[in-house]
């Protein structure tokens, strides 16, 4: 049966990877931003004071994307999986005692199988369960990263263009 996820390694790694290069644009703005806001401490120009205004808006705006996709996916997907990964860990258990329990070779046998397909089916879903959140954690970080390196594109673009024309 082919999984309609991923290999959760792999999600991982890019939920990783992005969040990596997040943190280095974010620190790019707040370095950059914060030596606008040195520069002009005491007489700001209105593009200083839009960019002051834009990052409290960019970041209650972000914040707020962020819940909502990470709880729409996890609506969709994560009590679902939860619950049944529970339920198979719970068959495993019996499946466990029936095989404890065994007193004939050929119970022994059916019930060792019965382990074996319940373990299988508890450690896929338990795969699963890993790639769903996985890819929470992406829908969550998809708006804080977004801003964050569109905004390092912008304000390294902006800071260049004035050492261009000196």
């Amino acid at each position: 049966m082919a999984s309609r996820f991923f290999n959760p390694l792999a999600l991982w790694t890019d939920v990783a990877a992005k969040t990596g290069n997040m943190l280095l644009s974010s620190s790019t703005v707040v370095q950059i931003r914060t030596q606008r806001i040195l520069n002009s401490a005491f007489s700001p120009s209105e593009s200083d004071l839009a960019e002051l205004g834009l990052m409290g808006q960019e970041k209650l705006a972000a914040v707020s994307e962020s819940g909502s996709a990470m709880a729409s996916q996890m609506h969709a997907t994560h009590f679902a999986l939860t619950h049944r990964a529970m339920r198979q860990t719970l068959q495993t258990v019996d499946a466990l005692a029936g095989l404890m329990l065994s007193i004939s070779p050929s119970n022994t046998a059916a019930q060792a199988q019965r382990l074996i397909k319940a373990a299988n089916r508890t450690a896929a879903t338990a795969s699963q369960l890993s790639s769903a959140s996985a890819r929470i954690a992406q829908r969550g970080l998809r708006p804080i990263y977004g801003r964050a390196t569109s905004n390092a594109q912008r304000l390294t673009l902006t800071e260049r263009l004035p050492d261009a024309a000196a």
